[in-house]
């Protein structure tokens, strides 16, 4: 383990990891600790849109655990980052909740319902079949498609509930059109991670608990993964994958157990 512990820098997947709903998992407050007090660059990575870093950062405080905005990047963001890089000072038609298009604004993208470059999906429990048909016009007429990740489900307090995948789902049949999904496993999320590290890729560590987004995106962007059993995987699902982590443990806790 000490390979672990000598990197300069990591990025930590959040619900299975470091949360599950809002329970804070075994040995996450140790760690995290252990991060500050050594001087260690971290952030913490979500596929999720649905929450900005300020509302991430006071979500963890309820539970507990101290962490500055600074620290969280969302698919939400890099959805922004992507775009603003593609055509800068472009428009989207969104269908999300209020933390997209905020990230979306701080890119100088602007809402626009009548004839936007992109129409931009992320989970939204605001719905509805009259967006379903705007955002299905809007692609037909030649918007781009664009979901903030590729998750069909996700976990909430409530249960397993649909995710951005899914909402996208009708749009994509409906026009014939695919999305581009810019969340976890597309390799971009992970690289915006390192840039907002600055760290290289050999530097870092990145600690996921799915195979199909966490592992699969580490690896295509060549850091070194960790995956965490505290999440939706078991050890027996690894074999069903062609590709396997480097480190396997229990929790993230078990990093300072074995220093």
């Amino acid at each position: 383990m000490k390979q672990i512990m000598e990197k300069h820098g990591f990025i930590c997947d959040m619900d299975g990891v470091i949360y599950h709903g809002d329970k804070i998992l075994d040995g996450v407050k140790e760690f995290v600790t252990w991060l500050i007090d050594n001087d260690k660059k971290f952030v913490f990575l979500t596929n999720s849109p649905e929450k900005t870093p300020h509302e991430l950062s006071m979500k963890l405080a309820r539970m507990g655990l101290d962490v500055h905005a600074d620290h969280f990047y969302t698919s939400a963001m890099a959805t922004a980052a992507f775009l603003a890089a593609q055509k800068p000072e472009c428009t989207a038609y969104v269908i999300g909740e209020a933390a997209l298009s905020k990230a979306l604004y701080d890119q100088g993208i602007y809402m626009n319902d009548v004839n936007p470059d992109y129409v931009v999906v992320g989970e939204t429990r605001s719905y509805n079949f009259e967006k379903i048909e705007k955002a299905i016009d809007l692609v037909r007429k030649g918007a781009k498609l664009i979901g903030t990740n590729p998750d069909i489900t996700g976990p909430t307090e409530k249960g397993i509930m649909p995710a951005t995948g899914s909402l996208v789902a009708p749009i994509e049949i409906s026009t014939g059109k695919k999305a581009y999904f810019i969340g976890k496993p597309n390799p971009l999320m992970l690289r915006h991670g390192l840039r907002k590290l600055g760290c290289h890729s050999g530097d870092i560590a990145f600690v996921g608990d799915r195979m199909d987004t966490d592992i699969i995106a580490g690896i295509e962007s060549n850091v070194d993964t960790v995956l965490v059993l505290s999440g939706v995987t078991s050890l027996e699902d690894i074999d069903n994958f062609p590709y396997k982590p480097k480190y396997i443990l229990n929790n993230v806790g078990e990093i300072l157990i074995r220093e």
